[in-house]
């Protein structure tokens, strides 16, 4: 038997903590441990009692062999993926790399190129991609189950308060310190409702994108987005359509819609729940999913294993996020269309009917201008 993978966790607070606690039910399995944590912040005796470091230099560079990682799973700012990443891939580390895969696509260019040079893997955690259910989604469009594809879309009305936007100096930035952070609810809140959308319609590489329009309008007082329509079209002619907000009345769950001339397929990517809808058949079912750390480690072992989320097939969402990087400033929403809750860290907008307009989005591949939404005109 293999000795248990060593598995550092870099950035440690916030989502990073359900890495530690992935990697601990790993170590009962037997499969992998936690040889370090890394965080500028010295984590409390019950967030993690592994070796502790405060940046990643200090753990590579370390002459003690017990805590240097085979893997490390890296929960850091969006700004800061490119450099980490490259750092430990040259030091011959795989890695798995929280989503969004970087800042910008030419950062993701040089990510695949490093990857590519050095041989490592490197899992981007677009988690849906484990799901068994975005599979069976595929076969049932490619089986023809709804007829010919008319558009794909994606809807997703989430919640944010303001200590959501409050969380961390990057959050809800376009810019800072000079460098592209990117953080607004297409590329990294529902990043994966575009992610997912884009792999089930076939959209895997930069190349497989024809051209991307972006109708971005923030309620709240950021410089990013909260409330975003995108328009994709492949270059196979497939049209995508995403209607996303941080500022809906009730977080419902993100889905997937795949329309056709014979039904339409729904995919609740949250629950990997998949719906089927035609004049002949009603159905839905459940599947399970698999962790992408999990996968990482099984790719390790047999290296003729594809990665469920390689870097180099994340090409088209990045170019989603860049034409996001490059667009003009978002609009703010007119205030008559506006109506706010709660008070301090729970104060949050809604955007009035906005579920409503993102469903449309989603299912006519058109943007909210185009729509005629009424905090555009």
């Amino acid at each position: 038997m293999s000795l248990p993978a060593k598995v550092a966790v870099v950035g440690i607070h916030g989502h990073g903590a359900s890495h530690v606690r992935a990697v601990a039910e790993l170590d009962a399995k037997g499969t992998a441990r936690l040889s370090a944590v890394v965080d500028p912040r010295e984590p409390a005796p019950d967030e993690s009692d592994a070796p502790w470091f405060p940046t990643l230099g200090d753990l590579l560079s370390s002459p003690d062999e017990s805590v240097r990682p085979d893997v490390v799973v890296l929960a850091t700012p969006i700004h800061t993926h490119l450099p980490l990443a490259r750092v430990a891939m040259e030091a011959g580390v795989d890695v798995l790399l929280e989503k969004p895969t970087a800042a910008s696509l030419v950062e993701h260019a040089e990510l695949v190129a490093v990857a590519e040079r050095t041989g490592r893997r490197c899992q981007v955690g677009f988690q849906t991609f484990g799901s068994h259910a975005v599979a069976a989604a595929a076969d049932l469009v490619a089986r023809g189950e709804i007829g010919d594809v008319l558009g794909v879309g994606a809807v997703g009305t989430w919640v944010r308060t303001a200590g959501y936007w409050g969380r961390a100096p990057w959050a809800g930035r376009r810019r800072l310190d000079g460098r592209a952070v990117v953080d607004g609810v297409v590329t990294n809140p529902l990043a994966h409702a575009v992610a997912t959308a884009l792999r089930i319609g076939g959209a895997r590489t930069a190349e497989d994108v024809s051209y991307v329009d972006v109708d971005l309008w923030r309620a709240n007082p950021i410089e990013a987005d909260d409330t975003s329509a995108v328009r994709v079209v492949g270059t196979d002619g497939t049209r995508y359509g995403f209607g996303l907000t941080l500022c809906a009345s009730e977080r419902t769950p993100a889905k997937i819609l795949v329309l056709g001339t014979d039904g339409e397929l729904e995919l609740e990517y949250e629950h990997d729940i998949v719906r089927l809808r035609t004049p002949r058949v009603t159905a839905e079912k459940s599947y399970v999913r698999t962790p992408l750390l999990d996968d990482l480690l099984a790719a390790r072992q047999d290296p003729a294993r594809r990665l469920l989320c390689d870097v180099g097939e994340t090409g088209a969402f990045m170019r989603v996020l860049d034409a996001v990087r490059t667009a003009s400033e978002p609009t703010a929403i007119d205030p008559s269309c506006v109506e706010w809750f709660g008070e301090g860290d729970d104060r949050r907008p809604v955007v009035r009917d906005v579920a409503a307009w993102c469903e449309r989005v989603a299912r006519e591949q058109r943007t909210f201008t185009e729509l005629g939404a009424p905090w555009t005109s």
